[in-house]
């Protein structure tokens, strides 16, 4: 059912809770600042990102519904920055009139992966084979084809709880730590490209597109992305469709990550959707009119939608992942970066690096005649932040 129209009279929303404290609630800051908006963030710990910036913190962990009982009180409506939830806890908040945007109905078929799956293909939606395994089960009849992708079902981020298995013996290290975990095995696809979107949803039904970018994936974490993704025509249009159902069919309110395959045949997969801002649209900060992040208050809000469009003819999107376990901010290699032309440096404040860790990201504004280099200005990027380690 969808949230009521906006021919009913609007709801004052001007204090939003944020499950999670992490740098996608931090970059919700400037947004927040400029639509009257304050921030109520529930995050672990004091140091999280998004404590320097939220008008109140409640300091717990994101699965502790007792806390956001507390967050439900100092806001109007909440939203999603993680979905490492205790839904069926939430559940009992939402039944005393607590509201979740995106609905707990739009979450319940796509916080296990298993069941993200099943909803995909159940909506006619194209997804690598799959199936649900246990470790046990995979021991006493192993696949007889590699390579093959091991997940966990529940909380995998950042390449956390996948694994391309290559061979047995592999497959075998593998389940030793796995045991009595939910498991998801799923087809490997010798993809030609990966490919994401952000789709918004607002409440009364409007949907607004992003548009389809590039990314590239090393050991399972966004290294970087291209906006727009070079692809014909048909392929856009068939990213975008895919998008549209995907929101539709979950009643959405707020924006949603899809992550695709593109094979080498050119057909389009759908490789994982996630209902909340996502690092494939980091770029929309500097490179569209509206954010991802002011996107998801202005849905949350009942604000109308903003415009997607690039204000440039092109962005390419770096993150700047910990390579060493240290305590450095890297102020010199920012500062290399920052001076490169057209380029913006968002450092996320974080006081501990280790290797793979989101510490910020690099976006360069590119124009029309730049478009066929931004792999070599990616490379430019990465050789400055990571000397001797890219």
């Amino acid at each position: 059912m969808l949230e009521p129209s906006a021919a009913q009279p609007p709801i004052a929303i001007r204090r939003v809770g944020v499950i999670g404290g992490g740098q996608l609630a931090w970059m919700m800051a400037d947004a927040a600042t400029q639509l009257g908006i304050e921030l109520v963030i529930q995050t672990p710990a004091a140091t999280d990102p998004a404590v320097a910036i939220a008008a109140q913190t409640i300091l717990a962990p994101v699965a502790d519904a007792a806390a956001t009982a507390k967050l439900a009180a100092d806001c109007d409506v909440i939203t999603f920055e993680n979905e490492f939830v205790d839904l069926p806890a939430l559940q009992q908040l939402a039944v005393q009139g607590v509201c979740f945007r995106p609905r707990l109905e739009a979450l319940a078929p796509i916080l296990d992966k298993f069941e993200q799956r099943s909803f995909l293909q159940a909506v006619g939606l194209p997804v690598p084979a799959f199936k649900a395994v246990t470790a046990a089960e995979l021991r006493s009849h192993p696949p007889t084809e590699f390579p093959i992708v091991l997940k966990t079902r529940r909380h995998g981020y950042d390449g956390q709880g996948t694994f391309i298995l290559r061979d047995r013996a592999t497959l075998t290290a593998t389940l030793d730590n796995l045991e009595t975990v939910p498991l998801l095995l799923e087809a490997f696809i010798p993809f030609e490209r990966e490919l994401a979107i952000m789709a918004a949803r607002s409440h009364t039904g409007e949907i607004v597109l992003y548009p389809v970018v590039e990314t590239e994936q090393r050991d399972q974490v966004c290294r970087w992305v291209i906006a727009p993704a070079a692809i014909p025509a048909a392929v856009q249009d068939q990213v975008e469709a895919i998008a549209r159902t995907v929101v539709e069919q979950l009643q959405v309110v707020g924006i949603v990550g899809i992550e695709l395959f593109l094979t080498p045949e050119g057909q389009i997969l759908v490789n994982e959707i996630a209902p909340r801002t996502h690092n494939s649209g980091h770029f929309t900060l500097d490179a569209c009119t509206t954010s991802q992040f002011e996107q998801q208050l202005r849905a949350v809000c009942e604000f109308p939608l903003g415009s997607p469009m690039l204000q440039a003819a092109g962005a390419v999107m770096v993150n700047l992942l910990g390579y060493e376990s240290s305590n450095s901010d890297y102020a010199a290699q920012r500062s290399q970066l920052a001076a490169m032309p057209h380029t913006h440096v968002h450092w996320y404040g974080k006081t501990e690096s280790r290797p793979g860790r989101k510490l910020g990201h690099v976006t360069v504004l590119l124009r029309a005649e730049q478009m066929p280099t931004a792999a070599a200005i990616i490379q430019q990027i990465e050789a400055i932040w990571y000397p001797g380690h890219s």
